[in-house]
């Protein structure tokens, strides 16, 4: 098994932080991740961070968030995977 990473950014219309960011937390994923982070940023940034156990690899076929509505955003959602390689405390 190897664990994967999928990374979902979006930034938000101008004042729509809050709503993004409430979007992204309410959205419910065809099945449940190892770990599921929600993080945000400056400039109304909302990131996901999901880790999944999976024989496929970055390849694998794994529930992500939709695209939210395009009134609720800026640009396009950027999505990132990655595959781990190493762990530590810390």
């Amino acid at each position: 098994m190897t664990t994967v990473a999928l990374m979902w950014e979006a930034r938000a219309a101008a004042g729509r932080g809050g709503e993004l960011l409430e979007w992204a937390r309410a959205q419910v994923l065809a099945r449940e991740p190892a770990r599921r982070e929600v993080l945000r940023a400056p400039q109304d940034r909302v990131l996901v961070i999901t880790w999944w156990e999976t024989a496929g690899g970055v390849t694998a076929d794994l529930p992500e968030l939709p695209e939210p509505a395009a009134d609720l955003v800026v640009r396009a959602v950027h999505r990132w995977r990655f595959e781990s390689v190493e762990t530590g405390g810390g």
